[in-house]
């Protein structure tokens, strides 16, 4: 019963993604080129097929698999594993955001039309960004609560940045380095201590998501190096403590947005 359930789920994603490239080529793209010229058509079929149809064939697909699991990964808007969980920093949001700016990094701006259309601009032309906004990302259910970034070069194509999730410290304390850690979904008063739950990588440049196509960060496969260059920065302007490493939860075996190369550590500090 079981492999036949297991074919049977195997042949639905087979048929989704065959609808989707029928949809795409024979529906979307034969009646715009039709209609409009050929580089027009182009672009209208490429844009609603990354952000229109693949994804919501994504999320279907993922849902017929029921992959459930510890997510050490954070997930995108698509449903599929993004960034690692790397960090926890134990404090009140104002420690966290005087911690990163000891060290010399900006608190990214609002996701929104104005900061969307800002960090489009300041990417073609590479002009200096540095509050600029972070996707959304999600973990225990909901998007990040707060994010911090650093430039390189001055250039917004290239930067260090972390996500962070506010986790009630008291459940946090009693399940860190347990499954029960990672699938809670509450989430405490933002002016209150907290677990602060991170995603810290290393954007390279620009890239394309896997399966979807959307265009996005590329990043560096490294989120060890990112993570400890993370800690690093912060013990340098003295704003942790008692720096110690826990292992996340279960890796999830699914195609993700990027390919990391990480350990599973997730490295817990104080505020100082």
């Amino acid at each position: 019963m079981r492999l036949l359930t297991l074919l049977l789920q195997r042949l639905a994603v087979f048929a989704t993604g065959v609808f989707s490239v029928w949809l795409i080529v024979f529906v979307v793209f034969r009646v715009s080129d039709r209609q409009l010229p050929w580089i027009v058509a182009v672009s209208l079929t490429y844009a609603l097929a990354a952000y229109v149809i693949l994804p919501r064939i994504v999320r279907m697909n993922l849902k017929i698999l029921q992959r459930k699991s510890v997510p050490s990964f954070t997930v995108t808007g698509d449903g599929l594993p993004g960034d690692p969980v790397n960090l926890v920093l134990i404090g009140e949001l104002d420690k966290l955001r005087a911690a990163f700016a000891a060290a010399g990094w900006t608190e990214a701006d609002r996701l929104g039309l104005k900061s969307s259309w800002r960090m489009v601009v300041a990417f073609v032309f590479n002009r200096p960004y540095p509050a600029a906004p972070f996707s959304t990302l999600f973990l225990f259910g909901r998007g990040q609560d707060v994010g911090f970034q650093k430039a390189i070069d001055g250039s917004p194509r290239k930067r260090h940045h972390i996500r962070f999730w506010a986790l009630s410290l008291e459940q946090g304390e009693e399940t860190l380095g347990t499954p029960e850690f990672w699938l809670n979904i509450d989430r405490p008063p933002l002016d209150a201590p907290a677990l602060w739950v991170g995603a810290g990588t290393k954007d390279t440049g620009i890239s394309l998501t896997r399966f979807t196509f959307q265009i996005t960060h590329r990043t560096d496969v490294d989120a060890d190096a990112e993570r400890d260059f993370i800690v690093g920065e912060l013990k340098q302007a003295g704003a942790i403590v008692s720096v110690t490493s826990y292992t996340a939860g279960q890796s999830l075996r699914v195609g993700r947005v990027n390919r990391y190369v990480t350990d599973g550590e997730v490295a817990a500090a104080s505020l100082a």
